[in-house]
């Protein structure tokens, strides 16, 4: 999909900027004044879920993102954004979010954060010996002590973490 042209990328250029400030209610503001017609474009809806993910609004945050897997199934980020919230809706889960993310890996095998967060999911279902193994892969692609500095700050993992400090 194409970037977009202004004005409408100088109101997103904004949003982010405010929202960077931690300004919420000027972001959407900005993203607001973005065109009516370019309000579906992955760059606007990614913001949007992220503002959606700031106040779990899940269940807003998972439509979101089942519209970017639509416009923009070749972005990583869309489906991360749609395991993440599918994880945490009440008609969701673990097994759904990995169902949806365990694809994305192959589809996106240089993404580390893809094989991160099915890291966390393995754990959190009780599959040491598969999270460790979705952890040693985001390690190689993410660089490891970015990666092993994340996992030991991620809840999910923490089950792991003696594990962990020894990679």
């Amino acid at each position: 999909m194409k970037k977009l042209g202004p004005p409408d990328s100088h109101h997103l250029d904004a949003a982010i900027g405010w929202l960077g400030l931690g300004a919420e209610a000027d972001a959407i503001e900005e993203l607001d004044r973005i065109s009516k017609s370019k309000q579906n474009h992955p760059d606007v809806l990614d913001l949007r879920w992220t503002i959606c993910a700031q106040h779990e609004d899940w269940a807003q945050a998972l439509l979101i993102a089942q519209t970017l897997v639509q416009l923009a199934p070749r972005r990583a980020s869309s489906w991360l954004h749609y395991a993440y919230a599918l994880r945490r809706v009440p008609e969701g889960g673990l097994e759904k979010a990995r169902a949806i993310l365990q694809p994305a890996a192959e589809k996106f095998p240089e993404e580390p954060i893809i094989p991160f967060n099915l890291a966390c999911y393995a754990c959190q279902m009780r599959k040491p010996e598969a999270a460790l193994e979705w952890l040693r892969r985001a390690l190689d692609l993410g660089g490891k002590s970015r990666i092993k500095a994340m996992a030991l700050q991620d809840g999910d993992l923490k089950p792991l973490w003696p594990e962990i400090e020894k990679l």
